[in-house]
C-alpha cells in the first residue's frame, strides 16, 4: 500500500467542537492537565468529551520502549518522577464534570515497579476525592512484575486495562522486543485474578450484606496492521480466556513514514463481524469499529457492559449480549449516561468550591473550603532556571 494512500470515506470524522469541548480544552490547559485524547489526534475526542469521559498521561511522555505503531518518544527518563503528580492531577480531574477518566502512561522500565506505586497513588487520591468518578487505568505490562499489577488493581480502578495491541505472529516485528504476547495475556490473567479475590474478600467482609462493586478487566487490538481475519479471532480467544471481559478493535493509523505501514484498510463489515464474534466468545462488551480506540467512549461502554439487552443492570453474571439492540435498551444506557453526567458536574463544582474558595462558583454551591485543602503551586514554579 502507497505511503500515502487516501483513507477510505469510512475514517473521514467531522472537526470536533462544542461548547462543551472547548470549555474542557480551554480547562485542560489551565489546569496544566495533557490529554491523549489531543495529543494522539484522536478521532473521537469530540465525542468522548461530549459524555464526560477523557484520558490523562502519567509518568512523563518519555517512553522506555519504541514501538513501531507508536508515536510517543522513546528515551531513558532516567528515573526522574515527579511526585506530586498523584496529587496534582486528582485535584484537577476532580474538579472537572467527568464521569469516566481513563489514567494511561508511558512504560516505564527506568523504574523499580515500573510505575504502579504511583499510578495507584493517583487512583486512590481520586477516589477519595470523587468517589462518584470511574476510574480505568491503562497501563503497560511491568515487565511481567505481578506485584506491581496487584499494587494498581488494589488501589480499586473500575477497569483495569492493558493492551495485547496486535495478534500473537506479528508481535516481535510491531512491539519493542521487551514486549511479549503472552506476558501481556499474564498481566491481563493476574488482573482478573487479583479483581475476583478482592471481590470475594468484600463480600465476605459485607457479611453477603452488599455486592461488592464491579471491576472490569479490558484489552484493545489494533488491525490492518498485516495480520489475517483468523488471527484476530485467534487473539480473542486468546483474552477471553485470559478473563478479558471488554475489547475494543480498531484500524491501525500510520503516524508518520518512520512507523509501520498500513497493510490494509479493514472494511466496516468485518469490524461487524469481529464484534459479533467477540459477544459469542462471552466478552460483556465490545467495540469494533474502524475509528475505535483503546479508551473509545469508555463510560458508555462501561455501562453496556453491566446492562443486558433490555437495559437493565446486571449486578452479577452478564448475558454477554450488547446493551441498546433495541431501543428500550438504548434510552436505558443514555439515561444512565446523563444521569452520571449529572451528578459528575454537581460533584466537580463542589469540590472546586471547597478547593478554590476565592474561585467564582455555581449559584447554590457553598463556598466551604476545608482545612489543608490550598491551592496546588504550578510545578513550573519549582523548577530552578
Amino acid at each position: 500500500m502507497a505511503q500515502f494512500s487516501p483513507k477510505p470515506e469510512w475514517l473521514k470524522v467531522r472537526a470536533p467542537g462544542g461548547d462543551t469541548y472547548h470549555h474542557l480544552k480551554e480547562t485542560f490547559r489551565k489546569l496544566d492537565l495533557h490529554t491523549v485524547c489531543e495529543e494522539a489526534r484522536c478521532p473521537n475526542v469530540g465525542e468522548c468529551w461530549r459524555e464526560g469521559t477523557a484520558t490523562v498521561m502519567l509518568l512523563g511522555d518519555v517512553c522506555t520502549r519504541g514501538c513501531r505503531f507508536c508515536a510517543v518518544t522513546t528515551g531513558d527518563p532516567r528515573g526522574a518522577v515527579d511526585v506530586r503528580e498523584p496529587e496534582h492531577v486528582a485535584r484537577a480531574i476532580a474538579r472537572l464534570s467527568l464521569q469516566y477518566v481513563v489514567m494511561t502512561m508511558v512504560n516505564r522500565d527506568d523504574l523499580l515497579d515500573g510505575g504502579a506505586e504511583h499510578v495507584a497513588r493517583t487512583v486512590s487520591r481520586l477516589h477519595a476525592l470523587r468517589p462518584d468518578l470511574l476510574i480505568e487505568t491503562l497501563v503497560g505490562d511491568f515487565q511481567g512484575h505481578m506485584s506491581a499489577v496487584d499494587m494498581v488493581v488494589d488501589a480499586g480502578p473500575d477497569v483495569f486495562a492493558h493492551n495485547v495491541e496486535v495478534v500473537r505472529r506479528i508481535t516481535r516485528v510491531i512491539r519493542d522486543v521487551r514486549s511479549s504476547y503472552d506476558q501481556s495475556l499474564a498481566v491481563l490473567r493476574r488482573a482478573k485474578e487479583r479483581q475476583r479475590r478482592l471481590a470475594a474478600d468484600a463480600a465476605e467482609a459485607a457479611g453477603g450484606s452488599a455486592p461488592a462493586p464491579r471491576r472490569l478487566t479490558k484489552s484493545s487490538i489494533m488491525v490492518g496492521i498485516g495480520e489475517t481475519d483468523d488471527e484476530v479471532l485467534e487473539a480473542l480467544r486468546d483474552l477471553r480466556a485470559a478473563g478479558v471481559d471488554i475489547v475494543t478493535i480498531g484500524q491501525y493509523l500510520r503516524p508518520s513514514s518512520k512507523h509501520a505501514p498500513v497493510q490494509r484498510f479493514v472494511e466496516p463489515e468485518t469490524f461487524a463481524a469481529f464484534e459479533r464474534a467477540a459477544l459469542e466468545m462471552g466478552f460483556l462488551y465490545a467495540a469494533s469499529a474502524p475509528l475505535v480506540r483503546s479508551s473509545y467512549k469508555a463510560a458508555e461502554v462501561f455501562v453496556r457492559s453491566l446492562m443486558d439487552r433490555g437495559g437493565a443492570p446486571l449486578p452479577a453474571a452478564a448475558s454477554g449480549a450488547p446493551a441498546g439492540e433495541d431501543p428500550a435498551g438504548a434510552a436505558a444506557v443514555e439515561a444512565l449516561l446523563e444521569e452520571r453526567l449529572a451528578v459528575a458536574r454537581r460533584e466537580a463544582a463542589r469540590l472546586t468550591a471547597e478547593l478554590d474558595p476565592d474561585e467564582p462558583h455555581p449559584p447554590g454551591v457553598p463556598a466551604t473550603a476545608s482545612a489543608g485543602t490550598a491551592r496546588l503551586v504550578p510545578a513550573a514554579s519549582l523548577v530552578r532556571r
